[in-house]
């Protein structure tokens, strides 16, 4: 224990020197919108932490964008019947006004299918093929025959060799999540013709991550021990096992070409060509850009989430070392995954709380959901997100402690002080107790800010407002006034003095709401160094009125919440409901005993007494009969007069209700139980045979 505190000693005199922070965040693919888990994990703890920096002064450039390249995009392009442009166009502006609405402050929010990043990432990859680093090797890889084309890893489907999962792709299996090579997969198929794919001969530029396997560890394994146990763990299981070169270019049309001779048809892989937008975000930014990335002098941070860790650890610091001349990144503190309602937040099932949506049912609620994620952030291990737990936090936590607090402070100065910050006089104990709490508390969040522990400086924030609640409550200052008004005078001041702070404080975490303090208390823009200063505002300083910071949420809207999740599991069993298997066979001469017809629909009521059943009239072209039919929960009686439907006519009479049906109405029932009539497309003459 006492090694380690002297290393990150050290280390934190080390960090001292340097005189700016490059942050960069994990760029989404541009092939759907931004949910939750990836605020959680990545861009809310980046936007807490470049705040942090801003307030204190620091140089700090804040770097984001879309990555729209790689086969997510392409088999997006393909399901929609449109370009890859068209999705990752679409996409792109979605998640970047977002991004904007929700307060993630990025300094540039930028794509890498722009012209900039292709020239920067084909220049990265030139350098390094110029300086003899790539292996160019054969390969067998899948080849569709009918679609005349190589297929990447995410174009190939099978079963899974370990847990039998039969939809697995061809870079990992999502039931296990065990990472797979494509020639792993039982009885491979073409996600594009669904044919058998065949092996064939290609040529591939590979990245030799075992030639810098030594370098890797000196670097992680012994001069970075402060990073996460989770990042470190996993970047130590990953040299204890050995690493293997690794392909730089897929046979693929979408995405950055590889600008070598001989490399017609093929494009960066997209692990390769992603993490270079860094830097060409940044090349964009500004002319300066080689002082955030070569600058010995400059931090860089990768804030990512658990299943990019081998990538922003291992693979980018590996072509940034190959290269030469840039930076690697100090730190790299990835977050585990969020859940969403104990199941794992899956966008191919939909089964996640969109952001643009949010923004949407919770309008003027961005700083909830950034205080929800960050209270339950997922920063040691695997957490869950629940509506009953976020309704909770803001009902119980936002409202009834910080919002609370603030609004007794401000509404009491100015019922009692025509909202002028009192003078403060002679101090109790209580006083002088509360006041050096302030600073103590304040030093507490720098020092988990700084050691990007966001839950715990967001619990000790929310400290101050507790100190204050707990404060007032002990003085009462409501029972004081009619006989201390001095008394009052000092226990409003320092109230103030810790909604003061609280709107300092509170800025990295709940921007708009520090905003909305500030603008209450009649403060100039915050600074760090302010925090902790308990006379922030002067005596006679005019405050305004109070506003509500935050208002309860309540149980109808959580519950809209929860039924469009239920619905969405519904139709998720629903798209993944086998057919039921074919019955025996019957022989031609006993299928043509049945005789369907064309009918129409003449009459339709309800059943008394009965949730499902329709009691029909129908005219069959030979006679007009009833039908009991239990389709009641899907058709309303009145809507379906007219309707023409097949109806088997021969099938003998039986008493249902004490109804006599004279035949069966043909249904076809789909995957989620919903029924809908066997009918003619066009208008047919009642009575028509069905053969």
């Amino acid at each position: 224990m006492f090694e380690i505190q002297i290393y990150n000693k050290v280390r934190n005199n080390i960090m001292k020197n340097f005189k700016r922070t490059l942050v960069t965040t994990a760029l989404p693919y541009a092939n759907g919108p931004v949910h939750i888990g990836h605020l959680a994990g990545v861009y809310v703890p980046a936007d807490i932490y470049v705040r942090y920096l801003r307030l204190k002064g620091d140089d700090v450039l804040y770097i984001g964008g879309s990555d729209e390249h790689g086969v997510p995009i392409t088999l997006k392009a393909r399901k929609e019947g449109v370009s890859p442009q068209d999705v990752v166009d679409k996409y792109h502006t979605l998640i970047k006004d977002s991004f904007e609405k929700f307060g993630i402050s990025f300094d540039i929010y930028s794509r890498t299918s722009n012209s900039t990043h292709h020239k920067t990432a084909s220049e990265f990859f030139k350098k390094l093929y110029d300086k003899g680093v790539f292996i160019e090797k054969e390969s067998d890889q899948y080849y569709d025959e009918e679609a005349g084309q190589f297929l990447a890893d995410r174009y190939i489907t099978g079963t899974c060799p370990h847990c039998n999962n039969p939809a697995a792709y061809g870079d990992q299996c999502e039931s296990c999540g065990t990472s797979l090579n494509a020639t792993d997969l039982i009885n491979p198929r073409s996600v594009i013709s669904g044919s058998t794919p065949q092996l064939r001969k290609t040529k591939h530029w590979y990245l030799p991550l075992d030639r810098y396997q030594e370098f890797l560890e000196k670097w992680i394994l012994k001069e970075h021990k402060e990073w996460k146990p989770n990042v470190y763990g996993q970047c130590k299981s990953w040299l204890d096992l050995g690493l293997q070169p690794r392909a730089v270019s897929r046979d693929l049309d979408w995405g950055v070409p590889v600008p070598v001779e001989g490399a017609e048809g093929k494009v960066l892989y997209v692990w390769f060509d992603a993490p270079i937008g860094y830097i060409s975000a940044t090349r964009e930014l500004t002319p300066d850009w080689e002082k955030y990335w070569k600058d010995p002098e400059t931090r860089m941070i990768h804030f990512i989430g658990k299943d990019n860790i081998v990538f922003h650890c291992i693979v980018f610091p590996t072509m940034l070392k190959a290269e030469g001349s840039f930076i690697l990144p100090d730190n790299v503190p990835a977050n585990e995954f969020l859940n969403l309602e104990g199941d794992k937040i899956s966008t191919s099932r939909n089964w996640a709380v969109w952001l643009h949506e949010y923004l949407v049912d919770f309008e003027g609620k961005q700083d909830v959901l950034r205080y929800v994620l960050t209270a339950n952030a997922p920063e040691t291990k695997d957490n869950d997100f629940t509506w009953k737990d976020f309704q909770a936090r803001n009902n119980n936590e936002l409202v009834a402690i910080l919002g609370n607090f603030v609004n007794r402070a401000v509404v009491l100065t100015h019922k009692y002080f025509e909202g002028n910050v009192p003078e403060k006089g002679k101090t109790e104990v209580l006083d002088t107790q509360t006041l050096e709490a302030i600073p103590d508390i304040v030093k507490r969040v720098s020092a988990n800010l700084d050691h990007f522990k966001f839950r715990e400086a967001l619990r000790e924030a929310m400290s101050l407002a507790r100190l204050g609640n707990k404060y007032l409550a002990d003085t009462e200052p409501w029972k004081l006034i009619k006989t201390d008004v001095e008394r009052v005078k000092t226990i409003l001041n320092v109230s103030l003095q810790i909604t003061a702070n609280l709107a300092v404080v509170m800025e990295p975490f709940l921007p708009f709401t520090a905003q909305k303090m500030r603008d209450m208390l009649n403060m100039t823009e915050p600074r760090w160094v302010d925090g902790g200063n308990t006379e922030l505002l002067s005596p006679s300083h005019a405050i305004g009125e109070a506003k509500l910071l935050f208002e309860k949420i309540e149980d109808a809207k959580i519950q809209e919440q929860l039924d469009r999740l239920a619905r969405t599991k519904v139709s998720n069993e629903a798209d993944n409901k086998e057919a039921e298997p074919a019955k025996e066979d019957v022989s031609f001469e006993e299928f043509t005993k049945m005789d369907i017809r064309v009918g129409t629909i003449l009459e339709a009521e309800k059943v008394p007494k009965t949730k499902k059943l329709l009691k029909l009239k129908v005219d069959t072209g030979i006679d007009k009969r009833t039908v009991v039919s239990g389709i009641a929960g899907y058709f309303e009686p009145e809507k379906i007069i007219g309707q023409q439907v097949c109806i088997l006519v021969n099938l003998a009479p039986r008493k249902i209700r004490g109804i006599e049906s004279q035949g069966m109405i043909l249904m076809a029932e789909d995957a989620d139980g919903r029924l809908d009539f066997v009918a003619p497309t066009t208008k047919i003459k009642a009575g028509s045979q069905i053969s």
